[in-house]
């Protein structure tokens, strides 16, 4: 049995080419003897150059990019990101705004690392930044690492990622190895036209369970900078991950592309959060594969846009083999001018018989001029399977603002209360009761910048 659902394809005018950088983004890093960094990882940094040449940029012939704004990645000036000047406030910044339990907190300042922090990681984990893992670990690091070819659309920036020098961490719980502390990681971003390249490699063997959370800030306000970062997660035989990223980057001017790669193995399970407040654009792809027997991948997302924000959300949930299970609750809530668009597809590729996969897009518009596109979609090439989808897009009933104003609460205040319960439905399907207060704080902070500006 075959079934395919998906949007019609529309003729639209190809876009121009045009180019981004005449060299590879790398750092004083990549300075060092090439003895410090394993040969097939100078090989594949080459090799990303190149692919990164040939690609074209993203144009509206290609459906990946159906709706989105291509005046944002129209790059202009492009630079590897400087030095910050002053790393020890941003240190002091981060520790200032963190959960306070953890297992370790490093931070990274354009592309740097300025601050580690080992607290309580269990015996065996390796959690190292990414450079010096490649040089401790490498053959460990090979057999994971930027290994999916498949992308939904960003080829280009995934090239760039692959050919640049990259900020970020190799984490690895080998088997049994638990903590239910997470593990956090701050990235800054400054400057205009910088460039920075985070990874995160996440690996949880047998019955491992582990959390990481990237947290994304802005040095400065109206600064434009351009976050280019990817995320790798493998979890095998009843190992566990939860992955949430918070990008909170000033609204104005910061751009954030972040591309992950999920792979459950067998009665393995991955939970993936995004939580997006800043930036004014951002593009989070999201490829998710369920390659064995009994495994489950969960994606959740709550994101708040207001002015003339874009966030722009694509997902994969690839059923490779039976008895396999997912679930994708993606919510936005907008104000102003701000414009969302989520595309999605389960694919239950043959064989995979006995799935059981569900999609949900919820959108809550605050005003008359924001702008919800969904495009949620199946393809269905095996028997016996569980599989919805739906999206759903509509303001904040005069009802609901009656019931809260009849019991003393302005209307104003009404309409932020609805919201923040709307998105925080999200959230509550995470795990950890400290983190989960933690982003809901965030996403309150956000809801009063938005008072302050109105």
């Amino acid at each position: 049995m075959s079934i395919v659902l998906t949007p019609m394809e529309e003729t639209i005018t190809l876009e121009p080419t045009e180019v981004w950088l005449s060299n590879p983004p790398l750092t004083e890093s990549d300075a060092a003897p090439a003895a410090a960094t394993p040969a097939w990882y100078r090989e594949l940094q080459q090799k990303s150059w190149e692919r990164f040449n040939e690609l074209p940029v993203p144009t509206r012939t290609n459906q990946h990019w159906r709706f989105a704004d291509l005046k944002m990645i129209r790059f202009a000036d492009l630079a590897t990101a400087a030095p910050a000047s002053d790393p020890a406030s941003l240190v002091a910044r981060a520790k200032a705004n963190r959960p306070a339990d953890f297992s370790a907190h490093f931070v990274f300042a354009n592309n740097r690392l300025i601050h580690s922090e080992i607290a309580d990681l269990p015996a065996g984990a390796i959690c190292l930044p990414l450079n010096e893992a490649l040089a401790a670990h490498g053959d460990l690091i090979r057999g994971h690492f930027l290994q999916e070819t498949q992308t939904l659309g960003g080829d280009k920036f995934a090239a760039l990622h692959g050919a640049a020098t990259l900020s970020g961490l190799f984490v690895h719980f080998p088997k049994g190895c638990v903590s239910d502390k997470p593990v956090l990681v701050h990235h800054f971003s400054g400057g205009e036209g910088q460039l920075i390249f985070p990874h995160t490699l996440v690996v949880a063997e047998d019955n491992a369970a582990v959390s990481v959370v990237d947290i994304f800030e802005s040095i400065a306000e109206s600064e434009q900078t351009l976050t280019v970062g990817v995320v790798d997660l493998i979890a095998d035989r009843g190992g566990k991950i939860q992955y949430v990223s918070l990008q909170n980057l000033s609204d104005n001017g910061a751009k954030h592309v972040q591309i992950n790669n999920t792979r459950a193995g067998r009665d393995a399970s991955v939970k993936v959060g995004f939580i997006n407040l800043g930036a004014a654009w951002v593009r989070n792809e999201s490829l998710n594969r369920m390659t064995d027997k009994g495994a489950d991948c969960q994606i959740f997302s709550a994101n708040l846009a207001n002015g003339i924000q874009e966030y722009d959300q694509r997902t994969l949930q690839s059923h490779e083999a039976q008895h396999t299970t997912s679930d994708l609750f993606f919510k936005n809530a907008l104000y102003n001018k701000s414009r969302t668009i989520f595309s999605g597809l389960i694919h239950v590729k043959p064989g995979a018989h006995h799935t059981d996969s569900f999609q949900t897009c919820r959108n809550l518009l605050g005003s008359e001029e924001a702008e919800a596109n969904s495009m949620p979609g199946l393809e269905i090439d095996a028997d016996q399977v569980k599989c919805s989808h739906g999206s759903t897009s509509g303001q904040i009933s005069d009802e609901e603002i009656f019931y809260l104003q009849a019991r003393g609460i302005p209307a104003d205040d009404a309409r932020k209360i609805i919201s923040l319960g709307f998105l925080n439905e999200s959230i509550e399907k995470l795990e950890g009761d400290e983190l989960k207060q933690y982003l809901f704080t965030e996403v309150e902070r956000k809801f009063a910048k938005l008072d302050e500006d109105a």
